[in-house]
């Protein structure tokens, strides 16, 4: 289920008001019984905020932010999709995984791909 405008309206609250959301997806942190997690991919920044545990689909506060100038993928998927980001292994939902490509195709643009990548 795509992310609501209520949850993206209590994100935009949460960022810099002078940055622009491009991208936000659901996941929690692989393994944990912790509160579950947003990514925030705006135009500057990736910004990770946790949810409460009484209710983990409303963001509560931000823990971390990464400039834009970083991947988030790849996904495996050989088992639950999940990805490592930043030394912490998250695990997403199945239609999240285009999401985390996208947002990673998004920031390849305009580095061109090496032509002789076996040299």
């Amino acid at each position: 289920m795509p992310v609501s405008a209520g949850v993206r309206k209590r994100i935009k609250e949460l960022l810099d008001p002078d940055d622009e959301i491009h991208y936000v997806f659901p996941a929690d942190v692989f393994g944990s019984t912790n509160p579950g997690v947003f990514f925030a991919v705006t135009r500057k920044t990736i910004t990770i905020l946790t949810t409460g545990y009484l209710s983990r689909k409303m963001p509560k506060r931000v823990v971390a932010t990464t400039l834009r100038n970083h991947r988030i993928g790849p996904v495996d998927t050989s088992t639950v999709p999940w990805f490592k980001f930043n030394g912490v292994d998250y695990e997403i939902d199945d239609e999240y995984i285009s999401v985390v490509h996208a947002a990673d195709a998004e920031i390849m643009r305009g580095k061109p791909e090496d032509p002789l990548p076996d040299l």
